[in-house]
């Protein structure tokens, strides 16, 4: 059963969904720029340690409060947890300018995980339960647009401000302007699904079927593994492809921040074709399942092509590359996200949204950590790279092999 709403009221707070995505996104990946800034790098005295440190712990605490803030959404809805968790974080996401010490900006990494963490579940949330099959391809595209347009236009804004300005200006000026997208959401957004008792899904779900019993299959298993791999290259080009340009391939913060924009902007817009195209495969009679686990491998194997740019000796190769690999990506984006919610319809939307998305940003965790010791240890960005490539590989297998319709196989009793 669907949460009835107009046509317009439902495109727009989708676009909403969006936007609000690429804030949170905006506001998580100016860090990455400033650890590419000399100035910065040297007032706090990091290392490449420390910058693999400082890019993954706002997924310590975004990670471990997913499965909690998807009770959250499905407990008491989307409209006035989402706005409280908005708020914070802008606040927090500003405050990294006043910072004078690496521990103080530690701390508000750790915070602005905790403000962001509902961001996700509610946003899936709200779709599973206003969009039909026929149209969440699209829906989920146009959300996703978000995740990809934010690190795009944060970090084209944030090289931009650091160059005419300085890097406490970017986090001020780009925290606290986000404020302004919550007057659109209060106005437009309804409070209708709130509780447990309005758990409508657009399919029935299976008798007996639970959240419990989704972590004791392979199905569930191989989605958090492709997840996992998928986010893995995400993440590795959200918090440092702006450092590998600018280091490894000496493009000034400027040029960075275009060629960075072109990378993300085209999966934004490859996702969002991607769900649509996926939509329409399926209004034609194709199976939900094949379409959208073929555009998600698809996804995959254009996105392991990042490998090559590693070891290219000239620039326009690398730069070729870095965005035909992202843009490539583009293919799985919306369909990975909406493949799950056709293969396990009827569990709480929040909840099963939150543990997909756990096993997302813990692969931030892995990816900005395990760069910047690779990096240290090795002195350059190939290994680091291969091992990308490498997640890339086992995401690829566990789309093929474990995520499959039906029967649903047990790994383990419960």
């Amino acid at each position: 059963m669907l949460i009835s709403v107009s046509s317009r009221r439902k495109w727009f707070t989708v676009v909403l969904l969006a936007l609000g995505m690429a804030i949170a996104y905006i506001d998580r990946s100016k860090l990455s720029v400033a650890l590419a800034v000399p100035d910065f790098k040297s007032f706090f005295g990091l290392s490449d340690a420390d910058r693999g440190t400082l890019n993954s712990v706002f997924f310590w605490t975004y990670a471990l409060l997913q499965v909690p803030a998807g009770w959250l959404v499905d407990r008491y809805g989307v409209k006035r947890p989402y706005a409280l968790a908005f708020f914070s974080w802008c606040l927090v996401s500003a405050a990294a300018g006043l910072a004078q010490s690496f521990g103080v900006l530690v701390a508000l990494r750790l915070l602005l995980g905790v403000g962001e963490a509902l961001v996700a579940p509610a946003s899936l949330r709200w779709i599973g339960l206003h969009c039909t099959e026929r149209e969440r391809g699209l829906a989920i595209g146009v959300y996703m647009t978000g995740t990809k347009f934010g690190p795009a236009l944060g970090t084209l804004l944030t090289a931009s401000l650091i160059t005419a300005l300085n890097w406490r200006a970017a986090f001020l000026v780009l925290g606290l302007g986000g404020l302004i997208w919550l007057v659109f959401w209060m106005l437009v957004v309804r409070d209708d699904d709130h509780g447990d008792r309005r758990q409508a899904t657009a399919q029935p779900a299976a008798p007996g079927t639970t959240l419990r019993q989704m972590l004791a299959t392979r199905l569930l298993w191989g989605i958090l593994i492709g997840t996992f791999a998928y986010n893995y290259f995400v993440f590795f080009c959200v918090t440092w492809l702006p450092v590998y340009l600018v280091e490894r391939r000496n493009l000034s913060l400027n040029s960075m921040g275009l060629y960075t924009f072109f990378s993300f902007g085209g999966m934004a817009t490859m996702a969002m074709l991607a769900g649509a195209v996926a939509d329409r495969l399926i209004r034609r009679g194709g199976d939900p399942v094949r379409v959208r686990k073929a555009f998600t491998i698809a996804g995959l194997l254009l996105a392991s092509t990042e490998v090559f740019g590693a070891y290219a000796r000239t620039l326009p190769v690398a730069l070729f590359f870095a965005i035909f690999s992202l843009v490539g990506l583009g293919l799985a984006t919306a369909n990975y996200w909406a493949l799950t919610q056709t293969l396990i319809p009827g569990v709480a939307l929040g909840r099963i949204a939150g543990v997909q998305n756990c096993a997302s940003n813990l692969s931030g965790i892995a990816a900005s950590l395990v760069t910047g010791w690779l990096k240290q240890a090795t002195g350059g960005y190939e290994v680091p790279m291969q091992t990308m490539w490498v997640m890339l590989l086992i995401g690829l297998a566990a789309y093929i092999f474990l995520v499959k319709p039906a029967p649903l196989t047990r790994t383990s009793s419960p």
